[in-house]
């Protein structure tokens, strides 16, 4: 008991009710300052959307670019202002910093040297955001695969494809990246049409169902101009292609064209135009006969065996039955 009491006097009990109530102070001061972070950053998201709509980009365009730069801007002072106050509590425990921060330049030296990939991907997401390349809500086709852009940040871009699956790439392996709902999007189309018709009819029928669907309450807000007949594209084995494109507010084009398509479809029905189908013809080589041929030849030499067959029964029915 005089051990444990001579320890509980020998604390010094104003030194530690000091440096708690300091570390309490600049725990509730990072608290006061991620408060304000959020605050700021969220006027500020609110003034750059503004902006980027009276500078004319689309109102959902504007809203996906800047999510994605104030979101990646947040995480980066979040971090940044958690160590430094992480250091200033150790320091004030009592703990020196300086061999931590001197340990801290050799290893980040260190793991320069083998991250290096991973510094690649940082730069490269860096670009990504402030060239305003891909943002979240873009559909993008990255490397070869498309789907959704569901996360970004600066060092992967994660895509879910239209069948569930979530493809991650890191940033600094992205070689290509087509972004489908950059500004706007288009549904390009083509048209097969039998040889019979004739293209003029087809193209007005185009047209004019194409007119009647910006007349839709829903989907013809979602277009962008009236359809666009680029004529007669190609000659094919059994069809007359005409291209054609409807331009789309952004992800909004695949909407749009299969209601196009449907209508079209009926519309083509009405007026009596053909869609066609590929035709195949079966050829079984010189050496053997066509078959039409082999067909007759074999019923010739039916009917021939059947009349050899009677001729040969024919005298039964002849008996002379006089004597």
């Amino acid at each position: 008991m005089d051990v444990i009491q001579d320890l509980i006097e020998a604390i010094s009990w104003d030194v530690i009710i000091g440096t708690s109530v300091r570390v309490l102070l600049i725990l509730l001061l990072g608290f006061a300052l991620m408060s304000a972070l959020r605050l700021v950053l969220g006027k500020l998201e609110t003034r750059l959307i503004a902006q980027s709509k009276n500078s004319g980009e689309t109102p959902g365009e504007a809203t996906k670019r800047v999510e994605t730069l104030i979101r990646l801007v947040r995480q980066g002072i979040r971090v940044v202002l958690w160590l430094t106050i992480l250091l200033v509590v150790l320091k004030e425990i009592g703990v020196d910093v300086a061999p931590i921060l001197a340990s801290a330049g050799v290893v980040g030296l260190a793991v320069g040297f083998g991250a290096q990939n991973l510094v690649r991907d940082v730069i490269s997401g860096f670009f990504f955001i402030m060239e305003n390349q891909v943002r979240v809500g873009d559909v993008a086709i990255v490397n070869g695969t498309g789907g959704l852009v569901e996360r970004m940040n600066f060092r992967t871009i994660t895509l879910r494809d239209l069948g569930g699956a979530v493809h991650v790439f890191p940033n600094g392996t992205v070689n290509t990246l087509s972004n489908l709902t950059r500004d706007w999007s288009a549904y390009l189309m083509d048209i097969g049409v039998a040889y019979k018709e004739d293209p003029d009819h087809v193209i007005d029928i185009m047209r004019r169902v194409g007119a009647e669907l910006r007349e839709d309450p829903v989907l013809g807000r979602h277009m962008l101009g009236d359809i666009e007949v680029f004529g007669v594209d190609k000659l094919g084995d059994s069809a007359v292609i005409i291209k054609a494109r409807i331009r789309t507010l952004p992800i909004r084009q695949w909407d749009v064209g299969r209601e196009y398509l449907k209508r079209l479809k009926r519309a083509f029905d009405e007026a009596g135009v053909e869609i066609p189908f590929p035709h195949r013809t079966l050829y079984f080589g010189e050496a053997s006969k066509p078959i039409a041929l082999e067909l007759a030849e074999r019923a010739r030499q039916q009917r021939e065996d059947w009349t050899q067959g009677g001729q040969r029964t024919a005298p039964a029915d002849n008996v002379d039955t006089d004597g």
